[in-house]
């Protein structure tokens, strides 16, 4: 398929704005206290499981490989060398609703195991938070709020369109999970040569 001739990259750049005002915004809304329980959790646990669907899984294996460079025993749930969660294990699950049914389910299935679960999620009310042990709130895109909404952000100058779907919370909860291994590594005193050499060579 050919492009048309003088295509504009203005709805990239737009994008890209539109992207980096809501980092900024949830830089400023993150809740200490949360981190601070997340990162807890994280070093308390014997093993930790990450899982998400879609693009969330996505992130959570970006952080799962992260967690691995640190030196953390950390699974990733649906792999098949994967071993069963026991008690004592965290599983971390990504859902920026807070109520994906598979998550939901596998979340239930872990707190029956006697695992504790973190969630990191842009819902503070729902289903996952709920039965989570840490939950860390990251801003995701402006709830609905109402038919009108769509012309309300219109005037507002607020393009759904440049963000579409889960954008907004995916790539937020990928920066603030990277955040935290920043955090990690001062916690643990790790160092980016020791992280290095448990880089897949394999690749």
């Amino acid at each position: 398929m050919s492009p048309p001739r003088g295509v504009s990259t203005r709805r990239v750049h737009d994008s890209l704005d539109s992207i980096v005002d809501h980092l900024r915004g949830a830089h400023r809304d993150l809740d200490d206290a949360q981190a601070r329980r997340f990162l807890e959790a994280l070093l308390e646990a014997k093993r930790i499981f990450v899982m998400g669907a879609g693009r969330s899984g996505l992130v959570g294996r970006a952080f799962a490989m992260r967690l691995m460079h640190l030196g953390f025993p950390v699974y990733v749930v649906g792999e098949t060398t994967t071993p069963s969660v026991r008690r004592g294990d965290l599983v971390v699950a990504i859902s920026g609703s807070g109520k994906t049914l598979s998550i939901v389910e596998l979340g239930r299935t872990a707190r029956e195991i006697g695992a504790r679960l973190a969630l990191v999620t842009a819902q503070r009310q729902s289903p996952l938070a709920d039965m989570s042990h840490a939950v860390l709130v990251v801003k995701g895109p402006p709830a609905s709020t109402g038919p009108n909404d769509y012309l309300a952000r219109r005037m507002r100058g607020e393009y759904k369109s440049l963000t579409p779907l889960g954008t907004l919370f995916e790539l937020t909860a990928m920066v603030v999970l990277d955040a935290l291994i920043a955090q990690l590594m001062a916690l643990t005193g790790s160092r980016e040569s020791q992280m290095k050499k448990r880089h897949a060579v394999l690749e």
